[in-house]
């Protein structure tokens, strides 16, 4: 069984719009797919018409923009019920303020003597709830000022450079909470890769799992092999869920093709059989998980 649990579609900053990523995903022989755009579901229900057509199990998630001890973490929400009011409240202000930096970053752009509009930037962004610096890297690219978006990142929206601009995120503890008492469970995404938590302590994740984390990434291209034995070690003596995933963006990102990485179908029953604890805490509805061919599960 290959799992991929870690996915963007065009919802977000994904190049395949939600039915076609679950087609490429057929294509390359995945069992399990999740869709995880950032801080948005508005990719599940295209996303899971087509899985129950070509028979892909499709896990709905979301990646969550959050903060922790100064550092920007990327928190993977799998089976929440975006509707509960905390989680959607907390998306809702990430979303705005992911909005609300785009038209600063085109005038620090101007400033530099690009000439990119916002116009610009929402042909881009054309179906992406979630809006942002990729849109924007993708303007540039379209333009001709740089060749692909990591030129971009890296000359002009990364952190420290010019047109960088800050935007809100969730506390990460907040963000954790708010995904378990919506009935779903929360993996940190590559965590000592971008995006991370840096390289913490066993305590730090004992506390984070505390409060509802499920587990971590292990499997992820930003983490060599040795990094990967390190955490899989650490996940195995603190009963954390280890997955592993492509983060796959389409063409948006190279080298992470649907299935790179992928994560053990026990770690995956695990994940599902804490979602189920999580749900009938909460009360809250899980997410339908189709059945496709792998797991059985409804």
């Amino acid at each position: 069984m290959r799992i991929d649990l870690h996915t963007h579609s065009r919802a977000s900053d994904g190049t395949d719009s939600p039915a076609e990523l679950v087609r490429a995903a057929a294509r390359a022989g995945l069992d399990v797919l999740a869709i995880t755009d950032h801080d948005t579901a508005a990719g599940w229900p295209d996303a899971q018409a087509v899985a129950d057509e070509v028979g892909v199990t499709l896990v709905p998630g979301m990646e969550i923009s959050t903060h922790h001890r100064g550092r920007s973490v990327h928190l993977l929400a799998y089976l929440p019920d975006p509707t509960y009011p905390p989680l959607a409240d907390e998306l809702a202000r990430v979303l705005d303020g992911r909005a609300a930096r785009v038209p600063r970053m085109v005038t620090r752009l101007n400033g530099l003597g690009i000439d990119i509009t916002e116009d610009d930037v929402r042909r881009a962004s054309a179906g992406a709830v979630a809006s942002g610096r990729p849109h924007v890297a993708d303007a540039l690219v379209t333009l001709g000022v740089v060749a692909d978006r990591s030129e971009a990142f890296d000359r002009y929206l990364a952190w420290g450079r010019p047109a960088h601009v800050d935007r809100y995120a969730v506390p990460l503890e907040t963000a954790i909470r708010a995904v378990a008492g919506a009935g779903g469970v929360s993996v940190i995404a590559h965590p000592w890769g971008r995006g991370g938590l840096g390289r913490p302590d066993e305590q730090t994740l004992v506390g984070l799992q505390e409060i509802g984390l499920a587990g971590i990434e292990v499997d992820h291209q930003d983490h060599d092999l040795e990094t990967r034995d390190v955490l899989r070690s650490m996940a195995r003596d603190l009963g954390l869920v280890a997955t592993g995933a492509s983060d796959y963006h389409g063409v948006g990102k190279a080298d992470h093709e649907l299935g790179c990485n992928t994560t053990d179908p026990a770690e995956l029953e695990r994940l599902l059989a804490a979602a189920a604890e999580a749900s009938a805490r909460s009360g809250r509805p899980t997410p339908r998980l189709t059945s496709g061919r792998a797991t059985g599960t409804a």
